[in-house]
């Protein structure tokens, strides 16, 4: 398996991550990390697994196949440095030049998070000691970068070793989990696991198992839990106590029970607090008092974690007596005068509801931080002590501690219950002035308390709308909305541009014209209004509203024409967008990026290349610099019409390249077929630090489908869910689903559809029944066909698909029934249609289209065109593809007029020999339009370019770049 390219930069090199007990690794002294437990052969044994096909580079894991050459290390000579006292200044004083100095002190480095000396260690080192030693204090190097939280330097020492030893494998296994990236850490341990020879050390288990709990992963952790029965370790003491954690944060706590119940010896503290703290985080209180009452009784001293846990789980009124049992029994142990126990102890109380106790605690504490201070404002909240909360936060801030949400939340709530407007209003303000009023909690606290206040104003409403509006809860903004309006409030142009964007996102005509007229009532309408009205009845699909509001505009500004040009773009008027666009720079207003990125889109939708180059003229003219969403534009635009050497080219030249830009090369790559390079951008960009995103990923298994390159679509699909955290979308899965088809394991991918997480949408069912149309898989296909039309019976594209896939199987009845549904409700299937831009001008047609004023002409071409592939080249028509029942003859014709012939001819009628052909068509090309267009551009010599609805086919000499896949 490969592993991950590059870290992301925004992760601080000087990170401190502590290390659990469970996740130590070895480093005590030389000696011990250097132990190679000779007398238990099953810790070298080799681990028998599935063998990793990919080079292993931890920037970018590469498998190393020498790895099972292991250095020997000598016995440590220097025995006064590992009895020294462990200060770093006196051990560099020591250093004699032996390599378990240079060990030992490296590992004093890691611990004491001295990255800087670390450094200075590192350059010594490779100018003093020989190859063969330098693998082993790689190995130290690795470590000490790991604890020091610089993950990329460890990670550049691990890719430059040549031999890797078993410690060094392990240290970086170690580096990641401590350093929160668990995912890369379980990436290591696989391809360690296929590196023959190398084994996974005792004190690396607990660490996988940590990373498979964070991770939610409990298919690994289940694997390495066989792994440790197989080596006989499973009932190790801390391993014991791993394998406990990682069941019960896969929320598999009967397994986690079992493992407790079924250790022998049960005189280990961690081991009882990893049972209880397991309890206690699921909710199960009564439980985890249990298991503290018995150990209390029968097992070990418990300890502060004992007692956080068992606190935790003192939940109401009830628990008060046992809490403060928990308490003494604290006190007993002297436990009970550390932080994180206090402000447990404060948390118990308030919640039973004895505010006196934890108010005594907190002025016992000699040390407070923000859990301390939320828990007790929180308490006099929840226990109706509202004027105490709000002195205390003022006590909060005096103390010089900076209010989170939790505080602000707490404070707002309880003035709102005093009625105290004033008080209020002063959090209000200090909220805007730190930067909280953004926070949606925040806001509906604080409209919560001006509600109860009797006291709602017009920037408290506006404020709140417009934070549901720009987070999406578009349904709640209208209700707070409705609320306005009920009490008769004013509304300004900040409001309703709020909620007009709310309705953009619903697409609900019925209140866009209740807000018209609510806004011609009260006298609102401006030009900003207008402008956005225009925008909402576009994207609503209205533009008879949109051009009537458009043309009564008596001043238009950029903004008015900017949205009419993308809602005419929006409702498939392309043309005249691209006309209203040289319309507004003919009144002399010059474009701003909006209005660029708007027109730019409407051209690569579009495919007009010369327009585009027009476009991309006039922004230059106008000094605008390839950047940010412009060079986005730019770069989409050329890839959509079928210049790939342009996109490239002004991807090049493009200065600061984020997310969005390598995000758009990448999907110019994959569409025009050019997996490899896809890859290898991505590749690049991680490398760069830049973080992919869902988009950059979809864009990337959307490259790897249409390229054939299954392995690297699964491998990603992967990084993305365990490296960067994200949640497949369905259109990932309709790309995993489309690239398993493409590969012929249709079986494979109806096996994928069934175990998904989520319910299957019908993008996916769509891709399983095209992959079943491709590769004859009848049963199947049945089964999604089924689901097409369960799921959305009135959705013609899939309605069209299922009668395709009937009438291939000459099923000319239920065709009929498939057909007689779409009539009955109303439905058609979108007809074919091509264009070409000739001299400036977008030329359309459709299937045997004769509106075209040069249409005489274009079928004489078009027929001599055909004869001449019929002789030379032997070309007959494919009649395979024509799904209508009907004879053979009239196959043949429907053939002849496709759309995109008719385009070719056109083409070829005015435009220069030798010129390249540009055309675009809306549906997927057929096979028998596919061999016509190779047969044409090799024997009339003529570069084709075609955009489907799936991808882009460059046609030369007889071939297409998709290799007759798509």
């Amino acid at each position: 398996m490969a592993m991950f390219l590059a870290r992301n930069k925004m992760r601080l090199a000087s990170r401190n991550v502590p290390f659990s007990r469970n996740s130590i690794i070895i480093m005590c002294s030389v000696s011990a990390i250097s132990i190679s437990f000779p007398t238990c052969s099953r810790l070298h044994c080799s681990v028998p697994t599935e063998p990793s096909k990919s080079n292993l580079k931890l920037s970018r894991i590469r498998t190393n196949p020498s790895l099972h050459c292991h250095v020997r290390v000598p016995p440590p000579r220097n025995r006064k440095l590992t009895s020294c006292d462990g200060g770093l200044i006196e051990a560099f004083q020591r250093l004699d030049g032996s390599i378990e100095a240079y060990a030992y002190v490296l590992e004093l480095c890691g611990k004491s998070r001295a990255i800087s000396q670390g450094r200075q260690l590192h350059s010594l080192i490779f100018k003093t000691f020989p190859a063969i030693e330098l693998e082993f204090l790689a190995g130290k190097l690795v470590f000490m970068y790991g604890k020091c939280g610089s993950l990329d330097e460890a990670e550049k020492v691990f890719d430059e070793m040549r031999h890797r030893t078993a410690f060094a494998w392990n240290a970086m296994i170690g580096a990641y989990v401590s350093n929160g990236e668990p995912a890369s850490a379980l990436s290591v341990y696989r391809n360690m696991r296929s590196s023959e020879g190398v084994p996974v050390h005792l004190h690396s288990f607990p660490v996988l198992l940590k990373a498979c709990a964070n991770l939610g992963d409990i298919r690994t952790g289940t694997e390495l839990h066989s792994l440790l029965v197989k080596l006989q370790y499973q009932s190790t003491d801390f391993i014991v106590n791993a394998l406990i954690s990682m069941y019960a944060k896969n929320g598999d706590l009967s397994a986690a029970r079992r493992l407790f119940d079924g250790s022998v010896e049960k005189g280990d503290v961690v081991l009882w607090n990893s049972i209880m703290s397991s309890y206690s985080t699921s909710g199960q209180s009564l439980e985890t008092l249990q298991l503290f009452r018995y150990m209390q009784m029968n097992g070990p001293p418990s300890n502060t974690y004992t007692i956080v846990s068992a606190l935790t789980a003192c939940e109401g009124f009830s628990f008060a007596k046992l809490g403060k049992e928990i308490h003494a029994a604290a006190l007993k142990s002297s436990h009970c005068f550390q932080v994180f126990v206090c402000n447990a102890l404060i948390a118990m109380y308030t919640r039973c509801g004895k505010m006196l106790e934890a108010g005594r605690i907190f002025r016992l504490m000699d040390n407070h931080d923000v859990v301390t201070w939320n828990s007790l404002i929180k308490g006099y909240v929840q226990n109706l002590m509202y004027k105490e909360a709000l002195e205390f936060f003022c006590d909060m801030i005096a103390a010089g501690h900076k209010p989170d949400e939790v505080s602000l939340t707490s404070v707002i709530a309880a003035s709102g219950r005093l009625g105290n407007l004033l008080v209020g209003m002063g959090l209000h303000a200090y909220v805007i002035k730190h930067g909280w009023d953004s926070n949606l909690q925040v806001g509906n606290t604080l409209i919560d308390m001006y509600s109860k206040c009797n006291h709602t104003n017009l920037i408290s409403w506006t404020t709140v709308i417009a934070g549901y509006a720009q987070n999406d809860c578009h349904v709640e903004a209208l209700e707070l909305f409705r609320d306005v309006s009920k009490k008769s409030m004013k509304t300004d142009e900040m409001m309703l541009g709020s909620i007009l964007r709310a309705c953009s996102a619903l697409k609900s005509m019925p209140i866009v014209k209740e807000i018209h007229c609510h806004i011609l009532r009260k006298g609102l309408l401006d030009t900003v209004i207008q402008n956005e009205l225009i925008d909402v009845y576009g994207k609503c699909g209205n533009m008879r509203y949109a051009t009537r509001i458009f043309e009564s505009i008596k001043g238009k500004d950029v903004v008015s024409w900017t949205s009419m040009v993308s809602s005419s773009a929006h409702n498939g008027n392309e043309n005249k967008a691209v006309e209203l666009f040289r319309r507004m720079v003919e009144t002399g207003l010059a474009a701003d990026s909006i209005a660029l990125s708007s027109i730019l889109s409407t051209v690569a939708n579009l495919s007009a290349l010369m327009k585009g180059r027009e476009i991309h003229g006039y922004l230059l003219r106008k000094g605008f610099c390839l950047e940010g969403s412009i060079a986005v534009a730019v770069v989409d635009m050329y890839a959509c019409c079928g210049d790939l050497q342009s996109a490239n080219a002004v991807f090049d030249r493009i200065e600061r390249k984020g997310l969005l830009q390598y995000t758009s090369m990448i999907n110019a790559y994959g569409m025009h077929g050019w997996g490899k390079a896809s890859v290898e951008l991505f590749n690049k960009m991680r490398q760069q630090n830049v973080s992919p995103d869902h988009v950059s990923f979809l864009a990337l298994l959307y490259a790897c489908s249409h390229a054939g390159l299954l392995d690297e679509g699964r491998r990603f699909l992967k990084i993305m869910e365990h490296e960067y955290k994200l949640e497949p979308w369905p259109e990932h899965y309709v790309c995993l689903v489309d690239m398993l088809g493409r590969a012929n394991c249709v079986l494979e991918a109806f096996e994928f559809v069934k175990m998904m997480k989520t319910e299957p949408t019908t993008e996916v069912w769509c891709a399983l029944l095209a992959a079943c149309r491709s590769h004859s898989e009848k049963e199947i296909g049945e089964i999604a066909a089924q689901r097409l039309i369960e799921l959305e019976p009135k959705n013609p594209g899939n309605l069209v698909l299922v009668s395709n896939v009937f009438a291939e199987q000459g099923r000319w009845d239920d065709v009929a029934n498939v057909r007689e549904k779409m009539k009955a409700n109303g439905l058609e299937k979108h007809p074919g249609c091509s264009w070409i831009e000739i001299g400036g001008k977008v030329h359309r047609f459709t299937a045997r289209d004769k509106s075209h004023p040069e249409t005489k002409v274009i079928y004489e071409k078009l027929s001599e065109v055909t004869r001449k592939l019929e002789r030379e080249a032997g070309y007959r028509a494919n009649t395979k593809y024509v799904l209508h029942n009907v004879d053979e003859g009239v196959k043949v014709q429907v053939l002849h007029g496709h759309s995109e012939r008719l385009a070719i001819a056109y083409g070829l009628l005015r435009t220069p020999d030798r010129a390249c052909l540009r055309i675009t068509k809306n549906l997927r090309v057929c096979s028998d339009c596919h061999t016509f267009c190779k047969l044409v551009s090799k024997l009339f010599r003529r570069d084709i370019v075609m955009r489907d609805a799936n991808r882009f086919h460059h046609f030369e000499s007889g071939l297409c770049s998709c290799g007759d896949s798509w």
